[in-house]
């Protein structure tokens, strides 16, 4: 009886040092803002007031502050995510499956309502802005596409989904209002990011050669310098909270990418009002923005490329071959495509219909004697209501 009750006492006195240790370890740590694994912040101690306090708001708060500053977060992560793959024989962590050193998020089933609902979008917009221009479309497909089928995950059925698109987009039997490229034969698994959702540029020339000569622009053969950029972690080596080795960002420069700028809707609000990047006030931009390598507080290094997501971007080039015009409703991955169009068009406009109005685009865009391109990657088109 005395030797349960020792230990008995030793277990609770364990039990309530470890607490005491954390609540120490918790005081006395500096908070972090936040957490380049996860690439997020982290939530801020809460204050504690008469309202917060009532409403059970400061209880919650507190929950997600102690979650989020606890020691060793991180490798408590790690062992979690081994656990689950190794003991509990899991396939996935968080939703995330690496296979062939490839990372990769399930996305899963097909969702024709929304497939359906892009393309309804796709139509209003055309018959608002520039019912007569010549207009295009392409998707880009998720890395499932190379990795489920072939090692046992679910996926969506791409066919099905293209089919799907295309029904909608053209009904009418006398002509096809859309004309789509298919980028996808041109694809491999080979030309995606290991720990990231993205394309490689350096890996995608041939990709915007064949949206140029879809509309009708063939240039010489380009020449870019290469430069390197080391230890990107992308967005689903956090979310695996597996280890795996870093990539290598590779941007290409020429003397088009040197004499362009970017002109950034988000950079240039002055007390409400968009300065219009032909205004002398502009804040314009490199097209490449290594800035965005500095400071914690900048989670993605993918963001070198036109400065991350915007709601609107226009990439004015004046070593262009061309004095076309093109716009591209877009998605992230545009980010690293359109450098590499700038030899063939004089100023490129990006919209991401994620940050901006449908309705307001037309304040802002001139689509008189524009190229259009739909762009958007298979999960955008499978989750199409982030769209506005």
């Amino acid at each position: 009886m005395r030797e349960n009750r020792w230990r008995q006492r030793i277990t609770v006195y364990s039990f309530m040092g470890c607490i005491v240790g954390v609540a120490a370890v918790l005081m006395i740590a500096p908070e972090k803002e936040v957490s380049q694994s996860e690439r997020r912040r982290l939530t801020k101690q809460p204050e504690l007031t008469t309202t917060t306090l009532f409403n059970e708001s400061f209880m919650e708060d507190l929950e997600k502050y102690l979650l989020d500053q606890f020691p060793v977060r991180d490798g408590l992560r790690r062992i979690k995510a081994y656990f689950a793959y190794n003991v509990l024989g899991q396939k996935e962590n968080n939703g995330i499956y690496v296979v062939q050193g490839q990372a990769s998020k399930l996305e899963y089933p097909l969702n024709e309502a929304s497939v359906k609902r892009l393309a309804n979008k796709m139509q209003q917009i055309k018959e608002q802005y520039f019912p007569q221009a010549r207009t295009c479309y392409a998707i880009v497909p998720d890395k499932n596409y190379f990795l489920a089928q072939a090692n046992g995950y679910p996926s969506i059925e791409y066919t099905q989904m293209i089919e799907v698109l295309h029904q909608e987009l053209n009904n009418s039997a006398q002509k096809e209002d859309f004309e789509y490229i298919d980028l996808i034969q041109g694809l491999t698994i080979e030309k995606y990011y290991h720990t990231d959702t993205h394309w490689r540029q350096e890996q995608i020339l041939d990709t915007a050669e064949q949206i140029e000569k879809a509309f009708g622009i063939q240039l010489d053969e380009k020449t870019y310098s290469r430069h390197e950029i080391s230890d990107f972690y992308g967005v689903y080596y956090g979310q695996a909270a597996l280890p795996m080795e870093p990539d290598t960002i590779v941007y290409l420069t020429n003397h088009v990418t040197d004499t362009a700028y970017v002109w950034n809707m988000e950079e240039n609000m002055e007390k409400g009002a968009v300065i219009m990047p032909y205004d002398e006030r502009a804040v314009l931009g490199p097209v490449y923005r290594l800035d965005k390598l500095e400071g914690e507080l900048n989670f993605d290094k993918y963001d070198v490329f036109l400065g991350g997501a915007a709601s609107l971007q226009i990439i004015q080039s004046p070593a262009s071959a061309t004095d076309k015009r093109l716009i591209i409703f877009r998605d992230s991955y545009t980010s690293s495509l359109a450098p590499l169009l700038l030899t063939a068009y004089r100023e490129i406009t990006l919209i991401d219909l994620r940050y901006i109005n449908t309705k307001l685009i037309g304040n802002y865009v001139d689509f008189e004697d524009a190229d259009i391109l739909f762009l958007y990657n298979t999960s955008i088109v499978n989750n199409s209501s982030m769209l506005k």
